[in-house]
């Protein structure tokens, strides 16, 4: 069975997700302390295989490197944000007082593609507005929404390469049509489900 552990990280409160089976894991946006996030695989004796990025931003990647070059593994990100990796402008750490860069991921997502990683199956589903290559992950009985819908929220669109008319229909077509039992685990804060955000986000 699939499990999913979240790790609030940095002076953002960052969601860190570890997702867990058998032994093994996915990283999903280490975005700072990978101090905290080894001692949570260490507790849970699993193994990372790889690394998700919902996004680019610098509160979702600030220990990337660390975590990659610890345990050896591979990067996924959207096309659309691969080149804002090197980039401390576009990543906007250029505004958090320490720049910084990561080296470019290992592959590229396709969109609506189902991916097996190691006994890992989830689907990637385009939910840009909050930056430009936004993406979410949709596993068997929960989501990650990265910074795109947050519990009585969503992500900001005031930001460079953000879209708030993109991001609405992202969020209704890619995430609204999943079962409202469906456990939404956001970038920021708590996490919700599908059908509570259908009822109660004063967005839709």
């Amino acid at each position: 069975m699939t499990q999913i552990e979240r790790i609030i990280t940095g002076r953002i409160e960052e969601n860190c997700y570890v997702v867990y089976q058998e032994g093994k894991a996915l990283i999903v946006d280490p975005g700072d302390e990978f101090v905290a996030i080894k001692k949570v695989l260490d507790r849970l004796n699993v193994t990372p295989t790889a690394i998700l990025l919902t996004h680019t931003h610098y509160d979702h990647i600030g220990a990337l490197e660390e975590v990659r070059k610890t345990y050896t593994i591979p990067v996924y990100v959207s096309d659309l944000e691969q080149a804002w990796l090197g980039n401390a402008i576009l990543n906007l750490s250029i505004n958090s007082g320490h720049p910084f860069t990561a080296e470019p991921a290992e592959y590229e997502f396709e969109l609506f593609k189902t991916y097996d990683i190691e006994g890992f199956q989830f689907k990637v589903v385009p939910t840009p507005g909050h930056s430009p290559g936004g993406v979410s992950f949709v596993f068997a009985d929960f989501v990650v929404s990265g910074d795109a819908l947050f519990k009585g929220s969503v992500g900001r669109t005031d930001l460079t390469g953000s879209d708030p008319a993109a991001l609405l229909k992202g969020i209704k077509e890619q995430l609204f049509t999943l079962p409202d039992d469906m456990r939404v685990y956001p970038g920021h804060g708590d996490e919700t489900t599908i059908g509570y955000e259908k009822r109660t986000n004063p967005f839709f």
